[in-house]
């Protein structure tokens, strides 16, 4: 499902260990997340509504 997504990550990340993001449009009501470290492992696939209250919850 997320296998040729553009995987992003914040710009202010610098090059430590991150979390990346990716939103396909295919998948548009699903966001897939996954370590910047092992691109190659799973990834955690959540609800675009369960995204936001997520990443609400951090500003």
């Amino acid at each position: 499902m997320f296998d040729h997504a553009d995987f992003r990550k914040a710009s202010g990340s610098g090059t430590g260990d991150c979390v990346e993001v990716a939103i396909t449009e295919h998948t548009t009501d699903l966001v897939g997340l996954r370590d910047s470290k092992n691109p190659g492992s799973a990834v955690l696939v959540v609800t675009s509504e369960e995204w936001i209250a997520f990443s609400g919850a951090l500003s």
